[in-house]
């Protein structure tokens, strides 16, 4: 029975050799809504993975036993430990680049929680210690593994709307729901200037989307950024931009968390518009074709409810995180990796540094 196992036509061939692939096994650093998250999809995914350890935050202890893991007492022991194939960094933005770099200093892959880094250069040493012991880096760009996003790419791939000419995304972002007590803890560290704002918070899902879409990169970018909320004068919380593509498209963005309330609807919407066709893309929602033939459902996002603890690790919000933990397993495997790699996390940042200096400076920024 072995030797027929073994057989590449023997039916049970393949399941034969997941069983044998050994697991992926995993360290986190932070112990928060984006940590669990992923704790969350490596638990449902009991055949290519485990949490081995977990690192950082008040919450560590609690959540290490939920998921059975080990709680280390530092990065740098979570980062030492030989039975951690990958780590997954969902800690403030700040701390990105010490916990990449001592993980890629002793053999780690990486996932990272966007924004990357917080600097181009900071950027550049992952990926550059990464290229250089041929380790993975993967961005957590999960809207990739939405049902609309995902329908919208295989539309535009298949020349439904024509060449897309324009694109306009707003993100409108309640902060208070992420911030009340049953959350279990607040985004309150966005509002230190070392992490940057708003803007490096959020529109890196935009910007990964537009790029993911069309294959085009940003030429150039205009931008207005402001600071409205009272409670965090030293940090951007809103901005108004134009983007430039290298292949003639033009987009505008509207983000902001300076909001007095929910805004459904508007948490990522995307409006693409091609020379033959248009999309309209609720992230969260519904989807629509349009064209000369007229307006219709092109495809619909059931209820994702983020900001709900007691349906966001639920079945519907976890579905593109254990898909995105899928490709990245694909990728530490050499497989193709669908999920954002080093180079789209660099260019999130690239984009939202260069909005942040062009409205110090008030002028067009172009990009490298």
């Amino acid at each position: 029975m072995a030797i027929g196992c073994d057989r590449p036509d023997f039916p049970g061939h393949r399941l034969h050799k997941l069983h044998i692939m050994k697991k992926i096994r995993f360290g986190i650093t932070g112990s928060g809504y984006m940590a669990r998250t992923h704790a969350e999809a490596i638990r449902r995914l009991p055949e290519d993975a485990v949490v081995v350890a977990i690192w950082g935050g008040s919450r560590a202890p609690a959540l290490a036993k939920q998921y059975g893991a080990a709680c280390e007492s530092s990065v740098e022991a979570l980062a030492r430990r030989s039975d951690i194939d990958a780590v997954v960094i969902t800690t403030p933005h700040d701390m990105h680049i010490k916990e990449a770099m001592l993980s890629l200093e002793t053999d780690k892959h990486l996932l990272i929680e966007k924004p990357m880094a917080t600097t181009l250069a900071d950027c550049d040493r992952i990926l550059g210690e990464a290229a250089r012991r041929n380790l993975v880096i993967g961005t957590g760009y999960n809207a990739r593994f939405r049902v609309n996003p995902l329908r919208a790419r295989e539309l535009i791939a298949e020349n439904a709307i024509g060449r897309v000419l324009t694109m306009h995304f707003s993100l409108l972002y309640d902060l208070g729901p992420f911030n009340a007590a049953v959350m279990g803890g607040t985004k309150s560290w966005l509002n230190q200037p070392e992490n940057i704002g708003n803007i490096i918070d959020g529109l890196p899902h935009a910007i990964d989307l537009f790029r993911w879409f069309t294959g085009a990169e940003v030429k150039s970018v205009s931008a207005l950024c402001r600071t409205f909320m009272p409670s965090r004068p030293l940090v951007e919380d809103t901005t108004i931009a134009l983007i430039e593509f290298d292949n003639g498209a033009l987009c505008s963005v509207n983000t902001t968390c300076a909001l007095p309330g929910p805004f459904p609807g508007q948490d990522l919407r995307l409006t693409i518009i091609g020379s033959t066709g248009l999309l309209e893309l609720d992230a969260f929602g519904d989807m629509h074709l349009s064209d000369r033939q007229g307006w219709r459902l092109a495809s619909r996002q059931p209820p994702v409810n983020p900001e709900d603890p007691n349906l966001a690790f639920g079945d519907v919000r976890m579905k593109a995180y254990c898909s995105q933990m899928s490709s990245f397993i694909d990728g530490i495997r050499g497989k193709p990796m669908v999920m954002g790699n080093g180079a789209d996390g660099r260019a999130g940042v690239a984009v939202c540094l260069a909005m942040l200096q062009s409205s110090r400076e008030r002028r067009w920024i172009e990009l490298a």
